[in-house]
């Protein structure tokens, strides 16, 4: 491990699927603790970062590190720091919300009692009441699908959070509920946090930094305040997070999100 400080970074990465490529040349740095905002269209490699990260795509030019580890020579050291929340989380659906939480806690070595406490303090947290991990997951609506899959995430307590776009298609309530428990665990907890997500509101709600991706490069990076006053200052344009994302990529979010997201 090296004395990197960095919760993430990234240099000089490139990803490509045949001729297409999703992530070219990205350098980042995520510093530690804090909630790192991942912006941009369809197919800007949003998605692809996430899943390099994660370490279920192998680097084939540049590095990533997650906590000074090299995620292609430390595969197993990465997995065991980080988790992940997905758009569309997998579940054993036949098993209750319990049963998931404890198959996952067991594969992470966490004693099933610790585990238990924890589960349901982290699903109250959420507006889950206790009765209800009992019942199969299938019989529950999608936002509560992924509540659960965000207590699954931090139930083996990660150093980094991979959140990709954790509240789309939920509910508002649902997905007031899940924004407010990010918000606790920036709050309360050491990990760090990277976020990618459509809801331009979200990202300026719970981002410290955020980065602008547009055909797998950076084009913006700062503040969710210095990137607008950025906009309004040499584009005269209105200091909203909508106009940052049509000045840095070229595109309004009403088109973008009517597109499938399956080659991001």
């Amino acid at each position: 491990m090296s004395a990197d400080p960095a919760a993430v970074r990234c240099e000089g990465l490139v990803y490509a699927f045949g001729e297409h490529r999703a992530v070219d040349g990205i350098d980042l740095e995520v510093r530690p603790g804090e909630m790192f905002g991942l912006l941009g269209p369809n197919g800007a490699g949003k998605t692809t970062t996430i899943r390099i990260l994660t370490t279920l795509l192998r680097v084939p030019q540049g590095v990533a590190t997650v906590l000074g580890h090299d995620v292609a020579r430390e595969e197993m050291t990465v997995k065991r720091l980080i988790n992940r929340v997905s758009v569309d989380a997998a579940f054993f659906k036949k098993l209750s919300p319990m049963e998931n939480l404890l198959f996952a806690a067991r594969l992470y070595g966490i004693d099933a009692g610790r585990a238990r406490t924890q589960a349901v303090a982290i699903t109250e947290r959420l507006g889950i009441a206790e009765k209800r991990l009992g019942r199969p997951i299938e019989q529950m609506s999608r936002g509560m699908q992924q509540k659960i899959a965000i207590a699954r995430a931090l139930l083996t307590s990660p150093s980094l959070l991979l959140l990709d776009e954790p509240t789309t298609g939920l509910d508002p309530r649902s997905k007031l509920d899940v924004q407010t428990f990010i918000e606790e665990i920036r709050d309360s907890h050491d990990a760090s946090i990277v976020l990618t997500t459509h809801d331009l509101d979200e990202a300026e709600r719970l981002s410290d930094e955020i980065v602008v991706l547009n055909d797998g490069r950076i084009v913006a990076q700062d503040t969710p305040d210095g990137l607008k006053r950025l906009v309004a200052e040499r584009h005269g344009g209105a200091a909203t997070m909508h106009n940052v994302f049509m000045t840095y990529t070229g595109r309004s979010l009403d088109e973008d999100v009517e597109e499938d997201e399956s080659d991001d």
